[in-house]
């Protein structure tokens, strides 16, 4: 299986990574329009140095002590958009504020919302991917030096005609709590087979890019239907459906929150 490296388009591309801050969670955010020229500035500078494909000028904008929830440091986050960029080429970013807050000395809290579009050609076949991030970072003097999701979705497909499918599935569950992930194919078969599989993993920095192994099963529902249990723990997890059919396929990931 090839999941879509959503989590790191977020990262690599502009402020998009959402989450507590340890900032007091009763302050309002501020409106949109009244947002610092400094910080409209910094979101328009990364997604123009994104879209250019300029890693020195995307770099710049994050700290050389950036680190975030995922486990990325600097070093890793250059080395993942490096081999990103490799992968796809072509990318187009777009990046929408949604809100900010300053914290004083020069520091704000931003959460912003990143829509990543782009196509990976290959000698067999043609990969589309698209894939949406809200999340919260901080920024001090210009630069980047944390940031967490807050939510992530991504769609990988391929073929003709991939399959058009709907999840169901919650975005946050507690420690030990069971739950259901429901995908559902919303078009008749028609004849065709159909196969997939549903894969559950934690979200890490650590060989991302390498491939997994998957086991289909042929899908007589028109749907993947699984019960699931979270981790006793606080945890992220990606939760993944993977569809196949004869003229198409689409791996659609989101991010699930594990908080007590």
């Amino acid at each position: 299986m090839e999941r879509c490296p959503w989590p790191f388009l977020s990262f690599l591309t502009s402020l998009v990574l959402g989450g507590s801050l340890g900032l007091p969670s009763a302050v309002m955010a501020a409106s949109i329009s009244s947002a610092p020229l400094e910080v409209r500035q910094t979101l328009e500078n990364i997604e123009a140095a994104a879209n250019d494909r300029d890693l020195d000028r995307v770099m710049g904008y994050y700290s050389p002590a950036f680190d975030s929830d995922t486990g990325f440091d600097y070093a890793g986050l250059r080395q993942t958009l490096t081999t990103l960029w490799q992968t796809y080429r072509t990318l187009t970013y777009d990046i929408e504020l949604l809100s900010w807050e300053a914290i004083g000395g020069g520091i704000y809290s931003v959460e912003t919302r990143t829509r990543v579009n782009g196509v990976e050609l290959r000698s067999d076949r043609e990969l589309t991917l698209s894939a949406e991030v809200t999340s919260r970072q901080r920024l001090q003097n210009g630069q980047v030096d944390y940031q967490q999701v807050l939510a992530e979705t991504s769609r990988l497909s391929s073929g003709a005609n991939p399959p058009k499918v709907e999840i169901q599935l919650p975005t946050t569950l507690t420690p030990g709590q069971s739950f259901s992930f429901d995908t559902v194919v919303t078009e008749p078969l028609e004849g065709r087979s159909l196969m997939g599989a549903a894969v559950d993993e934690q979200v890490r920095a650590t060989d991302f890019f390498e491939p997994r192994s998957v086991v289909l099963d042929v899908l007589t529902a028109g749907g993947i239907y699984k019960l699931g249990i979270a981790p006793g723990t606080a945890d992220q997890r990606w939760i993944s459906a993977v569809s196949i059919r004869e003229d198409g396929l689409v791996v659609d990931t989101r991010r699930v929150q594990v908080q007590p």
